[in-house]
């Protein structure tokens, strides 16, 4: 339905469409009132890919701040999908026709040119497990977002985004603020100075750091109470999982690699506990650490006047032995790949840095550490993509959740949504605020650290 609130947000995805259209079209040799008319119309259109299924109930009469604000940023993703693929079009068509020449098809031989029909071809199969297995299963996560889904009840009403708003609660954040005035700051340092000089190298990484942290501390403001601890659980434990595990990954693949006898068996070892499942560390650890009979309490009172205290009483010890268990399941797959990444490092580098007078720690921080660079960011990427999705295993058989909620994760969350609590449009709610996160610190990774990868020999 058409509310008259939503008629500026037309006005500025038109405007937005055409402009970008032009641009578009231009770059592609056609007119720029080709490309003004196709993008105004995708600017037109394209909201109405999340609108219409939305039934615009954002913006009905009534509806509070949170709603109106989620249906602008709705409103805003379909008219982005519609323009984006109106550029995208524009540029296959001049690819097709020949009007413009990529540098692959100015430097190759021949004239031999297969058209778009064989690619899709081959790729047909691939599209259609997609289809079937992705983005199938993403569309009806979609829709049951917007529905009061219970497992007992066979009616599904419609809610509109109710399952969202009720996680959120924005306040004010003063840090968030801070961290936004210094990236706005830094942006400004980088637009003065340019990219060529190092002071504006540095401004470029710190806007880089701000603007990430902004992003979070305006994340973590955005949702109320219950689901804020959730939030910020996901990143504590991300956080320690991916930096602990790294640094830790790559001292023992120094150590390791090391010219001793018997390297190949030890290291075997050491990359065994890969092998295991989250669900296994997690008991493992719980064995371990288990208050009552665990074996560490039990060594720590045998051989010294003291007690281990109890993970599952104390919030901060519960996360550190969950982040201790996660760290220990993913070492090996760090180790693997730091160990390989060590062998390929070019020797003749670090003779050269050795006879220049380099000590050893000069020689690891700016040779072999900058040689490193792409599989850390590798590793950085899987990583992370661990902690958010799998170290729910870990910690339902390791504390549960507990103590108050203290390891309870997003992943944890949604599934004690859907399964425990027989809500599915709250589950599928959390599950595309998850997605969210994940697509944002991976976005972030890659226009942050991505950029320092050196792929050079």
């Amino acid at each position: 339905m058409l509310y008259p609130v939503m008629l500026p947000l037309f006005g500025v995805t038109a405007a937005a469409g055409a402009a970008v259209g032009i641009r578009a079209w231009r770059a592609a040799g056609y007119s720029p009132r080709i490309g003004a008319v196709v993008g105004a119309t995708a600017g037109l259109l394209g909201p109405l890919i999340t609108m219409v299924p939305l039934r615009g109930c954002t913006f009905e009469p009534g509806r509070g701040p949170v709603d109106v604000a989620l249906g602008v940023v709705a409103f805003g993703v379909g008219g982005a999908v519609a323009i984006g693929a109106s550029a995208w079009v524009a540029r296959t068509i001049a690819r097709e026709t020949g009007r413009v020449r990529t540098p692959a098809q100015q430097l190759s031989a021949g004239s031999f040119r297969a058209g778009i029909g064989t690619p899709l071809a081959f790729l047909a199969p691939t599209l259609a497990v997609l289809v079937l297995f992705l983005y199938w299963p993403m569309l009806e996560t979609l829709r049951l977002s917007t529905r009061l889904v219970r497992l007992s009840a066979p009616n599904q009403p419609f809610v509109c985004l109710d399952n969202f708003t009720k996680l959120m609660a924005p306040t004010f954040s003063p840090l968030a603020a801070w961290l936004t005035i210094g990236f706005v700051v830094a942006a400004g340092i980088v637009a003065v100075l340019g990219r060529s000089d190092q002071d504006s190298a540095l401004a470029v990484r710190v806007r880089g750091w701000l603007g990430g942290l902004a992003l979070l501390a305006w994340t973590t403001a955005m949702f109320g109470a219950n689901y804020r601890g959730v939030f910020v659980t996901t990143l504590i434990l991300t956080a320690g999982t991916v930096i602990v595990g790294l640094i830790a990954g790559l001292a023992i693949a120094v150590l390791v690699s090391q010219p001793v006898k018997g390297q190949g068996a030890y290291r075997t070892f050491l990359i065994w506990p890969y092998a295991i499942s989250p669900p296994i560390a997690g008991i493992l650890f719980f064995v371990i650490f288990d208050p009552l009979a665990g074996i560490a309490g039990h060594l720590v009172e045998t051989f010294t006047p003291f007690t281990l205290p109890s993970y599952r009483a104390d919030g901060t010890l519960a996360r550190s032995v969950v982040i201790l268990a996660s760290v220990w399941k993913t070492l090996g797959f760090n180790i693997l790949f730091y160990v390989a990444g060590l062998q390929n490092v070019p020797t003749d580098v670090i003779e050269a840095g050795q006879i220049d007078g380099a000590n050893t720690w000069q020689r690891f921080r700016h040779l072999v550490l900058p040689s490193l660079s792409p599989i850390t960011f590798f590793l950085i990427v899987t990583n992370v993509t661990y902690a958010f999705f799998e170290v729910f295993g870990t910690i339902t058989y390791l504390t549960a959740g507990g103590p108050s909620g203290a390891t309870t994760d997003a992943m944890s969350a949604l599934i004690r949504a859907g399964q425990v609590q027989g809500s599915f449009g709250d589950g599928a709610a959390q599950s595309l605020i998850l997605f969210a996160m994940v697509l944002a610190v991976t976005f972030w990774q890659f226009r942050v650290t991505g950029r320092r990868v050196s792929y050079g020999s």
